[in-house]
């Protein structure tokens, strides 16, 4: 007999602090990242027992060493879960949480659980992208991709050539202004919530205790300027407007809405649709615009509907032709509120539950809006996104018609 597919919420998310590659975990395994979150998820939602998560699924980009060994399953043991319940690992590079999320909503709609655990982790410092990898040499040698493909430096510099209207300083530009939107959102109290303190150690300074990011820097547009252009000579893509190379974790609890509320779970966000789609692997960064339609068309929605955007920031270029594609300003409010990659850092594997984390919290701050996206690139050619209503949402809560006479 048929089942009825079940409404997925998202009600709770954490992340570690985001370190700089071989910063201040250097000395800190990527499954220790990964468990203190988990931990965190109990800790915080005491409501839940912990028998009645049905699934742990997380992913890692370089899935060796402390990485490996189906880390779901193992960082689910070590956090202390009961042995009942299971894990897996998964990977989609940069879109690994993200589709860890997606991958255990799907089966909590269709009735194969009731709650499950979906995040991810990238210990860059410890595990360069790439390594132990054995790339079949037909992908090069029947011209299946161009070798820029495997470079996502490269790869930003390619897109760049496909919008050329997009310059090195407006990139600049926009790398400046995730800056200070992200220092501005630590000075008011907005992204502490978010994060576990993780407890690091170096051989000659001893103990210590990561309680914020590690990437955000005091920059201004002339040092920007000032900057190479590693991929290519006189290129635009810089270490400026672009995301660094970064180690951290994070973790999300989901669950079907009914077991929520029959628990005293909160409900942060109602999941709405999602769609990954490919795209030329040379210009990935092209890819959160067609997931993006593919998302909105399975929704009914268009992109008016959007009332708030998390775009991951693996490269400013990437985030600045979503924007041109859809006619959204690049100072535009909705997007990005408290900043993003290029500030915060982008750990791989582990950056979509930070996408979500940060929108729940702002669903929860803007009743009048109803939708919100979480979108990202993926390396080899993909884009992901992900659509979320607002619980807090209501008719009552949108502006009058005078109210908007008003603005």
């Amino acid at each position: 007999m048929p089942r009825e597919v079940r409404d997925v919420v998202f009600v709770d998310g954490v992340r570690t602090p985001f370190g700089k590659a071989g910063g201040m975990y250097a000395h800190t395994r990527a499954d220790d990242l990964v468990i203190r979150c988990i931990r965190e998820l109990l800790r915080r939602n005491p409501q839940l027992p912990p028998e009645r998560v049905d699934e742990v699924a997380i992913a890692a980009t370089t899935q060796i060493g402390d990485q490996g060994l189906t880390i779901g399953r193992t960082a689910a043991l070590l956090a202390g879960l009961p042995k009942t319940v299971p894990g897996y690992a998964i990977d989609r590079m940069c879109a690994g949480a993200m589709t860890a999320v997606t991958t255990v909503a799907g089966g909590i709609a269709m009735g194969a659980y009731d709650v499950a655990i979906a995040g991810g982790v990238e210990h860059m410092g410890r595990h360069p992208m790439g390594e132990g990898v054995d790339p079949n040499p037909r992908i090069l040698a029947e011209k299946l991709v161009d070798p820029s493909a495997l470079v996502m430096g490269s790869t930003a510099e390619n897109l760049h050539d496909r919008v050329p209207h997009i310059t090195r300083e407006r990139a600049d530009a926009y790398a400046l202004a995730s800056q200070v939107k992200t220092a501005k959102a630590y000075a008011n109290g907005k992204l502490q919530d978010d994060l576990v303190p993780v407890a690091t150690r170096d051989p000659e300074a001893g103990w210590g205790l990561a309680t914020a990011d590690e990437a955000p820097r005091d920059t201004s547009l002339e040092k920007l300027a000032t900057l190479k252009t590693p991929f290519r000579p006189h290129g635009k893509v810089t270490a400026g407007n672009a995301a660094g190379l970064n180690d951290g974790a994070t973790a999300s609890l989901l669950a079907a809405e009914d077991v929520a509320r029959e628990l005293g779970l909160p409900i942060a966000m109602r999941l709405v649709s999602y769609g990954f789609v490919g795209v030329e692997p040379e210009v990935m960064g092209f890819g959160p615009i067609p997931s993006t339609e593919k998302a909105l068309r399975i929704a009914g929605l268009t992109i008016d509907d959007i009332g708030l955007f998390e775009l991951n920031e693996a490269f400013a270029v990437q985030v600045l032709a979503f924007l041109d594609h859809f006619g959204i300003a690049d100072d535009d409010p909705r997007v990005n509120q408290w900043g993003g990659a290029i500030a915060i850092g982008h750990p791989l594997a582990s950056s979509g539950v930070r996408l979500m984390t940060q929108l729940a919290r702002q669903f929860a701050e803007h009743p009048e809006v109803r939708y919100g996206i979480t979108a990202m690139c993926i390396g080899i050619g993909m884009g992901g996104t992900v659509i979320w209503e607002n619980p807090a949402w209501t008719e009552s809560s949108q502006p009058t018609q005078r109210e908007d006479d008003d603005k």
